[in-house]
């Protein structure tokens, strides 16, 4: 398994690890190969540091000499925003030991188990922890004392206070406590290229007519209408949750968070998924699509293989080496499907995103909770925008900047929604549902393989399979 996780499991028995395991419902039964590389290693180090003085610039009381651990997910925002704040969590406390990678869950899993994990995780990208599991099962530390920490540009204000609203509300499962910051300040819709679009005398469609009309003309010139992530169809429901909400309204998409009865036969889901399958019925979607990962997807869309792709605002960073620097990356809302639409065509999925967790068996949570706290400053906020292109959690940290074109686009597109902004969370909430049913289920749907019938009931017999186990526990919209 390799030193990171490894460590501290020395005189930690086999069928300990498969109970202690099986208890924190963070992975199966493993196997007895991967049990001995587990439970190798040394023990020592597992113990907590010592904790600092609280002073004005200290308000969480960081041991000033302890060191203190990072993991960072490496994806479509990188990781120099963190370095950079680390230097500066550096001038004033111990060392970082710092790691980036993709594999979150492979490579922390097992240090959760062995009750040795680092004091700060970026819990993100595909292969990110069950953030649902780690909170029922006792691994996070609550993150009010970070909440009412001063904040560091302003010390008469609290951390809370310069959140982005509904920030603090993305971190809580079922009440007031708060588990996770999410770090970055997401939009979702449907992004193009606005010189494509106006080398072609186009308009962005604001209906469904409209953009199965545009889609015909693109293909008639040798380009496909949609591109998605094939191989990661979970991308699908970024601009698929805010159509539902528009058609039905945002109760609907409540009634499906909340493992309602019958909630994915609504109506409004229906003409949603119908409309979908129209554009994989007519041939709309770029050949090849199902057998592409979230990069090759956005590569063929930046050659101009394909107008639009369902994506969030990390895209403009993510896909920067294949745009072309007169691209003109925007973002624009999901099609309306028609004038007797619940919620109007401005209505977008936005939230705070980018998860951050301070495990609770972590050495120093409180060097955890301060470096999240630096990152705070509208320094590394700003930081971040220059860097990845994209918003953060933190009010009006842009102010005066000057955007580039993707995030102004996502930047307008919030302004224009207004209230009109809905916010699913079947997907840290039912985070297996989300990735593996329904996106299983839009896969086979937008492949052309199987029908929005079929789709539909597929989903919603997994979403009454979650309801009923009561191993899973469930969550309620306010």
């Amino acid at each position: 398994m390799g030193s990171t996780s490894a460590h501290n499991n020395e005189g930690l028995g086999r069928r300990d690890l498969i109970k202690r395991s099986a208890a924190l419902g963070l992975i199966a039964v493993p196997t007895m190969s991967f049990l001995s590389a587990c439970a190798s290693g040394d023990s020592g180090g597992d113990e907590k540091v010592d904790k600092g003085k609280k002073t004005e610039k200290n308000p969480l009381g960081v041991n000033e000499k302890a060191g203190m651990e990072a993991v960072i997910f490496d994806g479509g925002f990188g990781t120099k925003y963190v370095q950079d704040a680390i230097k500066d969590y550096e001038a004033s406390y111990g060392k970082v030991k710092f790691k980036a990678t993709q594999d979150i869950q492979p490579l922390l899993q097992p240090r959760m188990v062995g009750g040795n994990p680092p004091d700060l995780v970026d819990n993100s990208g595909a292969k990110q922890m069950d953030a649902a599991t780690l909170i029922a099962k006792d691994q996070l530390a609550e993150l009010t004392p970070l909440l009412d920490a001063a904040s560091f540009d302003d010390p008469a204000k609290k951390v809370r206070d310069i959140l982005v609203p509904g920030t603090i509300e993305m971190g809580q499962y079922g009440d007031e406590k708060v588990w996770r910051l999410n770090y970055a300040f997401t939009t979702f819709g449907v992004w193009y290229s606005k010189k494509l679009l106006a080398d072609n005398e186009w308009e962005y469609p604001k209906t469904w007519d409209e953009m199965l009309a545009l889609c015909k003309k693109a293909k008639a010139k040798g380009i496909a209408g949609w591109t998605y992530a094939g191989k990661h169809p979970y991308y699908i429901p970024f601009t698929l949750y805010p159509f539902i909400a528009k058609i039905g309204g945002w109760d609907v998409m409540k009634a499906i968070d909340n493992l309602e009865p019958n909630a994915w036969k609504h109506d409004a889901v229906k003409k949603a998924f119908e409309a979908y399958y129209e554009l994989a019925a007519k041939g709309y979607v770029l050949k090849g699509t199902p057998g592409l990962d979230h990069i090759q997807s956005q590569t063929q869309w930046t050659k101009g293989k394909a107008l639009f792709i369902p994506n969030g605002s990390w895209v403009e960073n993510e896909a920067a080496p294949t745009t072309p620097k007169d691209f003109g990356m925007t973002m624009a809302p999901p099609s309306s499907l028609d004038s007797s639409d619940k919620m109007p065509f401005e209505t977008i999925w936005a939230q705070a995103g980018e998860p951050f967790i301070v495990p609770k068996q972590g050495k120093n949570t409180e060097g955890g909770m301060e470096l999240l706290r630096i990152m705070l400053s509208k320094k590394h906020a700003q930081n971040f925008a220059t860097l990845v292109k994209s918003l953060t959690c933190v009010a009006g940290a842009t102010e005066g900047m000057d955007l580039p074109p993707g995030l102004a686009s996502s930047s307008d597109a919030l302004d224009a929604a207004g209230q009109n902004v809905v916010n699913p969370r079947l997907p840290d909430w039912y985070q297996t549902l989300h990735k593996e049913s329904v996106g299983g289920a839009l896969a086979e749907l937008m492949a052309g393989r199987m029908k929005p019938d079929e789709a539909i009931k597929k989903i919603q017999d997994a979403a009454d399979k979650t309801a009923k186990d009561d191993a899973v526990k469930k969550y309620k919209h306010a």
